[in-house]
């Protein structure tokens, strides 16, 4: 059991796009960011090796509006291709149902790993500065990363939105081989949306590893 209270930053973007990752070929996102994109913003902001980020829960700010994109994309990697690459010759226009400016709270728990040293405390004042500051490693994402975020802190007036929904299967995390081969293995769960707020069941992170990269 965590005995200190949970961590908060408030993140936003005008436009954002989680894939559904049964969708093959056009972008589908999610109507809520998931929990894997929350961890991945919070490294983004704090990481260590010391310690792993852990998501409670996802607060949706901003009613849910979709919008369409289409981009010209290449639809070859260039590593299978042999000789020149000229990208007008694999040239393609791919469809994106992305989200339309969504804003969440990320509230997430800061758990120590074996090896650290340190007290907790440490690590949760250097996030806590590290976001009064507008400091980050590198510039956060929602889903992809041309869709670039701003973060805050939290502010008295960011309430969930009055919503409720069941948004069925969705990407909780990966779990990684331990010989950190490519055997990777998708962890999903049944997501559920109640009064604005998406609950991320804890027992999942006892089934994966998350690494750092």
């Amino acid at each position: 059991m965590l005995s200190n209270p949970p961590l908060k930053v408030k993140v936003w973007s005008e436009l954002a796009c989680f894939t559904r990752p049964e969708m093959k070929v056009e972008r589908v996102t999610y109507p809520v960011m998931t929990p894997s994109a929350a961890r991945g913003i919070l490294e983004a902001i704090l990481w260590k090796p010391e310690f792993s980020w852990r998501v409670r829960e996802i607060h949706i700010l901003r009613s849910i509006e979709y919008c369409s994109i289409v981009r010209n994309e290449v639809k070859n990697r260039m590593v299978r291709l042999d000789g020149d690459f000229f990208a007008d010759d694999y040239r393609t226009q791919r469809h994106t149902l992305a989200l339309k400016n969504p804003a969440y709270i990320i509230v997430a728990d800061i758990v120590l790993r074996s090896h650290a040293t340190d007290d907790v405390a440490k690590y949760r004042d250097m996030f806590r500065r590290r976001v009064q500051k507008g400091q980050c490693f590198h510039r956060p994402y929602l889903g992809c990363r041309e869709f670039s975020a701003f973060f805050a802190e939290p502010e008295e007036q960011d309430v969930p939105q009055p919503i409720s929904f069941d948004i069925g299967t969705m990407l909780f995390d990966i779990h990684y081989a331990a010989d950190r081969s490519s055997r990777n293995v998708p962890i999903f769960f049944d997501a559920v949306v109640r009064d604005g707020i998406l609950s991320v069941p804890q027992e999942l992170y006892d089934k994966v590893d998350v690494t750092c990269s």
